[in-house]
């Protein structure tokens, strides 16, 4: 399977980085991924995680504005987007068809070939246009999945908290992270 992962400037950095390094140990089901970042990615990345690891994964990098990626078209065999963490912003736009960089335009392309979007939104309280964009979105085929950790394994480290999203929102792609499930 190929996989696009597109990172915004909302919180939860932590959420990316566990993803990215759970796709790298997932070879035997995912053949490829690629990863767009916004302008504010980065900079969240290193005020949440003190670090610049950002770029030590071994995928492929596109910029924001680079069109000509593979998953920007529908043509592609890319069977997912996996937005983490996605901005509200991002999120309007997504919903309002605005697709104004590519990953607004991967989104817009998962979306109208009923492939895979998934929105690890991390902002809250939500407004009334927070929750409506959140219903368009669902309305037009993508998941919303709130990076809200699940307690039920009764984590020590905030890692093992937050792998419990990251877990889910691979098993929403169709993929075996292999982790926590209920009733283990």
């Amino acid at each position: 399977m190929k996989i696009a992962v597109a990172v915004t400037g909302a919180s939860g950095s932590i959420y990316v980085q566990q993803l990215l390094h759970k796709l790298q140990q997932m070879q035997d089901q995912v053949e490829e991924v690629s990863i767009v970042w916004s302008d504010n990615a980065k900079t969240v990345w290193e005020e949440e995680l003190s670090n610049r690891n950002f770029d030590r994964f071994p995928f492929k990098v596109w910029h924001k504005h680079d069109f000509y990626a593979p998953f920007a078209s529908g043509s592609s065999d890319y069977k997912a987007l996996i937005i983490c963490p996605c901005s509200m912003g991002t999120l309007g736009r997504i919903a309002g068809g605005i697709s104004d960089n590519l990953i607004t335009r991967a989104a817009d392309v998962m979306l109208k070939e009923r492939r895979k979007l998934i929105c690890v939104i991390r902002e809250m309280p939500y407004s009334l246009i927070h929750i409506n964009n959140m219903k368009a979105v669902t309305e037009a085929g993508g998941i919303i999945c709130p990076g809200s950790p699940s307690f039920y394994h009764k984590p020590v480290t905030l890692e093992d908290a937050t792998q419990t999203v990251v877990d889910r929102v691979l098993n929403l792609c169709g993929l075996d992270p292999k982790g926590y499930k209920w009733g283990q």
